[in-house]
C-alpha cells in the first residue's frame, strides 16, 4: 500500500489528507487481518522540525523516523519547507487530527479495537471513559502505564508487550513522548501482535483535556506553537528558537544546492 511522498530533508514525508490517512489505516487493518502475512505491523510516525534536529544526534531515533510506515507532516515548518522545494504539502497534519480521523472512521465501521499504552493509570482510566462515549462501536481492548524513565529494563519490556499482545487490540496508541515513544515501536514492532501502531505524544493529554490545544484561529494560521510557548515556555522554547531555525537553514541549504545543480 504505496502512498505519495516528498523528500523534506532526507525524510520521505507523506502528502494525503487526514481522511485518506484514516481510509489508508483501515485498509491495511482489514487486509491484515485475512493475510498469510497476519502479525506484521505497520506504523506511522510525526515528523516536525524538532523530530528532525533531534534526529540528527539521535541515530535510533533517525533510523525510527526512516522506518516509519506513514510519516505524516506535523508541524507548519515542515509545510513551509515543502513549499521551498516546490512540493505539495498544504497543511499540517498533528497526531490529534490521525487519532480523531482513525477513530472516528474505525467507530463507523465497527469491528475495531485500541489499546493505549503511555501516560499514568488515571489518565488511561479517563481515555477509557471517554472513548466508550465518543466512539462506543470501538472495542477499549485494554492499556498500560509504563514506568517514567528513560530506559526500560528486560522485565519491564516483557511485561508491556504481554499485555499489548494478551489484548490482541488493531490499533495502539502510543503516547510516550518523543524520541522515546518512536524507538520503542521501532524496537519492538516484531515483536508486537498489532495491525497498527501510532506514535502521537501528547495526544493523551489533549484528548483528556489536562492540555488545552491553541484555539483553531491559531492552528489554522500554523500558529499553534504560539499559545503553547507562552504556556509552557521552558519545555518548547528550545523547539522554536533552536530547533526550527536549523531545521530551516537545512531547507534553504538544500534548495540552494538544487538551484546551483540546476544551473551546471
Amino acid at each position: 500500500m504505496s502512498q505519495p511522498v516528498e523528500d523534506i530533508a532526507g525524510y520521505k514525508v507523506g502528502t494525503l489528507g487526514v481522511q485518506a490517512y484514516a481510509a489508508d489505516v483501515v485498509a491495511w487493518i482489514r487486509n491484515e487481518r485475512h493475510s498469510a502475512s497476519a502479525g506484521y505491523c505497520r506504523w506511522l510516525a510525526c515528523m516536525n522540525p524538532h523530530s528532525y534536529v533531534v534526529a540528527l544526534r539521535d541515530a535510533p531515533f533517525s533510523q525510527a523516523l526512516h522506518a516509519a510506515d506513514w510519516l505524516i507532516p506535523d508541524g507548519s515548518g515542515i509545510v513551509l519547507a515543502s513549499y521551498l522545494l516546490g512540493g505539495n504539502i498544504s497543511r499540517r497534519i498533528t497526531g490529534s487530527d490521525i487519532f480523531s480521523a482513525l477513530n472516528s472512521k474505525a467507530n463507523e465501521l465497527g469491528g475495531f479495537s485500541v489499546f493505549f499504552l503511555g501516560s499514568t493509570s488515571d489518565r488511561l482510566e479517563e481515555i477509557r471513559g471517554r472513548m466508550a462515549r465518543d466512539y462506543p462501536q470501538i472495542r477499549f481492548a485494554g492499556s498500560y502505564s509504563p514506568p517514567f524513565k528513560q530506559d526500560y529494563t528486560g522485565d519491564e519490556l516483557e511485561a508491556m508487550i504481554a499485555a499489548i499482545n494478551q489484548a490482541r487490540p488493531d490499533i495502539l496508541w502510543v503516547g510516550m513522548t518523543a524520541p522515546k515513544q518512536e524507538k520503542w515501536i521501532h524496537q519492538n514492532l516484531h515483536r508486537l501482535d498489532v495491525r497498527f501502531a501510532a506514535a502521537i505524544g501528547a495526544v493523551f493529554d489533549f484528548y483528556t483535556g489536562r492540555v488545552k490545544r491553541s484555539h483553531p484561529v491559531f492552528q489554522r494560521m500554523g500558529l499553534e506553537w504560539l499559545p503553547r510557548l507562552l504556556q509552557e515556555p521552558g519545555r518548547l522554547w528550545k523547539r522554536m528558537f533552536i530547533s526550527a531555525p536549523v531545521f530551516m537553514w537545512h531547507v534553504v541549504r538544500t534548495r540552494l544546492r538544487s538551484s546551483i545543480n540546476h544551473k551546471v
